[in-house]
């Protein structure tokens, strides 16, 4: 009887056990992980995509909503994110939001890789026509990148079941639709107002993974927010081309003024670390590396001023070239990879007043007589305590004694001049 017992008290507890664990599984997978990407698609955007795909995975969730709002960015930022898309286990949900946000450029082709697009109302899409960054596309070079963006969109619409001539279109004409446009052309799959209706909206649709096909359940789904983190706030925002513009002439001021003040250590390390930022941050701008050239000169003339008599015109043509080398130093018909005029003006007046200053007062300090040390004594006068020969004699200069000898005679307490010290012995002359 007491064996019974047991052997049911076993299997009831099994059946509980069996039961709470399909509770905690089912919980888990009515997670969604939410995730907003608002600005420029750059290797910062798209290393955040790919970790929350993999964080997406770890955690079990129902799907991956990934909040939309760019201009567009870089072609390779841009494939990287498409890959992690289509090779992703967890569903994608594009959803270009909020009212006024856009999906351009780059952001079509990311829109277009998602199991799942949605827009909100007052949203727009298209105009992804490639368009060269930093340098210049002759027709040839053009036709080829257009050709080959036009095949990889066809390819990921043809894959998502949406319209491959308007994809097309998108690319080769640069043409662009309303949200309500984009749903009756089946570019995107729904319109939602918000997350919660989004949620509802795409609740028991079944969409295809490369692991095989899924039905979402999302209505009711918790909402998990991964926020961006901190390293990649930072790389986010000294990718920015004003802020990169900045460190870089942060930069020269630290080098240059730990050069004119060696061993001020501070200045030096300071200028290095932004230096370094700025050239981190040139890596995914379009540089243009004649602009960079131009800053360096406008420097340098600002350094001959000091030196040379110009009357002004060496200043003029520093701040000449520094304004000119700043409006070229990116080169790309997106508003968001140029310089703002507001940055470059008062950079370049500051950078001439630095310059000229510290180089003016450096140059002065270099310059100035000596007014302690070994060095300071020269030239000052002085009163011979003893009558003072080439063989030696006594000098107070200065206030204190001296050893002191002369290529002449010089009689006691006739005043004397210091020509040169050597060690601990003056030699002097007769004053004038």
């Amino acid at each position: 009887m007491r064996k019974r017992l047991v052997f049911l008290a076993v299997v009831i507890l099994s059946i509980f056990l069996h039961l709470a664990s399909s509770l905690s599984i089912e919980n888990k997978k009515s997670e969604v992980l939410v995730i907003t990407v608002s600005g420029v698609i750059n290797p910062v955007a798209a290393e955040y995509i790919g970790k929350s795909i993999k964080k997406a995975s770890e955690m079990n969730a129902e799907a991956l909503v990934i909040e939309l709002d760019t201009p567009g960015g870089l072609d390779t930022s841009m494939r990287s994110i498409v890959k992690d898309i289509i090779g992703s286990n967890v569903p994608v949900v594009i959803y270009v939001s909020p009212s006024g946000a856009r999906s351009a450029s780059a952001g079509v082709f990311i829109t277009m890789a998602a199991h799942v697009a949605a827009m909100s109302p007052g949203t727009n899409i298209g105009a992804a026509h490639p368009v060269a960054i930093g340098e210049k596309m002759d027709k040839t070079v053009a036709e080829k990148a257009t050709n080959d963006a036009a095949a990889y969109i066809k390819s990921i619409a043809e894959q998502r079941g949406r319209n491959i001539k308007w994809a097309e279109d998108a690319v080769r004409k640069s043409v662009s639709v309303t949200e309500t446009e984009a749903l009756k052309n089946n570019i995107i799959d729904l319109i939602a107002k918000d997350l919660t209706a989004l949620l509802s909206g795409i609740d028991g649709r079944k969409v295809k993974t490369l692991y095989g096909e899924k039905t979402l359940k999302t209505s009711g789904a918790k909402i998990v927010r991964h926020e961006i983190g901190l390293r990649q706030k930072i790389l986010n925002l000294i990718s920015d081309p004003n802020v990169a513009y900045i460190l870089m002439m942060l930069g020269f001021y630290g080098l240059f003024f730990e050069l004119t003040n060696p061993g001020a250590i501070f200045p030096g390390v300071v200028g290095g670390i932004c230096l370094v930022l700025a050239f981190y941050s040139f890596q995914t701008l379009p540089v243009n590396y004649a602009g960079v050239l131009l800053i360096i000169i406008g420097l340098i003339l600002f350094i001959l001023e000091i030196k040379v008599t110009s009357y002004g015109m060496l200043t003029v043509g520093g701040i000449v070239s520094i304004v000119m080398g700043s409006l070229m130093l990116f080169e790309s018909p997106f508003p968001f990879f140029k310089l703002s005029l507001s940055v470059i003006i008062p950079a370049a007046v500051v950078t001439a007043l630095f310059f000229v200053l510290t180089f003016r007062l450096a140059y002065n300090a270099y310059k100035r007589k000596p007014v302690t040390g070994s060095e300071g004594l020269i030239g000052l006068e002085g009163i011979a305590k003893t009558d003072i020969t080439p063989d030696g004699g006594m000098a107070v200069v200065h206030g204190e004694y001296w050893s002191a000898y002369s290529d002449e005679t010089i009689h006691k307490n006739e005043k004397v001049t210091v020509e040169s010290v050597k060690g601990l012995k003056v030699k002097v002359r007769r004053a004038q």
